[in-house]
């Protein structure tokens, strides 16, 4: 445990310098908004791409890893909204809640720490638990929150959600790379130098941009927060580990499965929660909580799951 713990401890610590940096005002917010924008559109693209163009296409892709983490995941879902419904929140705020239940930092925390800690052997299945987390749960949280205020689901609401997920430039990074190790593409040494270069700012400037975006965060509802972080760190690792037994997942690959369930809240579900004008204070003191709470966390479950 000591060892695992002191292994995650740098990733945490860069977290942490981007609280203090911004807490203290040394960087400001707006810097950490730019500082994700670049993390996101180029960094972590440039990482997914590297990533996904060196992957076996044909070996990617495992039905049931894909259906454990589904199973497992939507009861997770389920469990959040039944909850959430029993305490008299309407269908959106409800649905918002269960998002944050089981929707995990895979993009900003996992692909940089899971890859480092694990090994490039857990590069598919991260891929897969983060295309699977952008293409269905969150298309499934736009359209319940439209239908919830239009009184059904129209083609209208559907169209921005596709066109969302075509844009994104994680999917986009993604595609692009498997699209390259499909076609058996070469790489140009200075193209992979580049890639090299670029993909490693990845790293520290999206544990740092989760830091600093953290500081702007402030301690309230902390009961249904606190129940929803328990819900992500412990009931969502729990429930896909126990639905990789059952489905025989491949040993190494349930490990990462449940490793990746066992990430925070994604800042991605704030953004959301932002954009409809749903449940933020409960979204944002989740995001904080969980954050924090997983520094021993992930050890534990890394523990476990070895």
């Amino acid at each position: 445990m000591a060892e695992v713990f002191l292994k995650t401890l740098p990733f945490f610590a860069l977290i942490g310098l981007g609280w203090i940096a911004a807490a203290t005002r040394f960087f400001p917010q707006a810097g950490a908004a730019w500082l994700t924008r670049f993390v996101f559109y180029f960094a972590l693209s440039a990482m997914l791409f590297r990533f996904a163009s060196g992957l076996d296409l044909a070996a990617l892709f495992d039905g049931r890893f894909v259906l454990a983490y589904l199973a497992g995941s939507s009861l997770v879902w389920a469990i959040g909204m039944a909850v959430a419904r029993a305490r008299g929140l309407p269908l959106a705020e409800a649905a918002m809640e269960a998002q944050c239940c089981m929707i995990g930092n895979t993009g900003f925390l996992g692909v940089p720490m899971l890859v480092v800690l694990l090994g490039e052997r857990a590069v598919g299945p991260i891929l897969m638990v983060l295309t699977i987390d952008m293409l269905v749960f969150s298309t499934l949280i736009t359209l319940i929150v439209h239908a919830s205020r239009s009184g059904g689901v129209r083609l209208a609401a559907v169209v921005p959600v596709l066109r969302g997920i075509g844009a994104n430039p994680m999917i986009l990074s993604m595609v692009a790379g498997l699209l390259w190790s499909w076609y058996r593409l070469p790489m140009p040494a200075p193209a992979a130098e580049f890639l090299l270069l670029l993909g490693a700012a990845a790293t520290p400037g999206a544990l740092f941009a989760i830091g600093a975006s953290l500081a702007g965060r402030r301690l309230k509802r902390l009961a249904a927060s606190g129940w929803l972080s328990l819900a992500k760190l412990v009931l969502h690792p729990a429930a896909v580990g126990a639905a990789a037994w059952a489905l025989a997942v491949q040993p190494f690959a349930a490990g990462v499965m449940v490793a990746a369930a066992a990430l925070p809240v994604a800042g991605n579900v704030y953004i959301l929660a932002e954009h409809f004008g749903v449940a933020q204070q409960r979204v944002s003191t989740t995001i904080l909580i969980s954050t924090a709470v997983s520094i021993v966390t992930i050890p534990l479950v890394m523990v476990l799951i070895a």
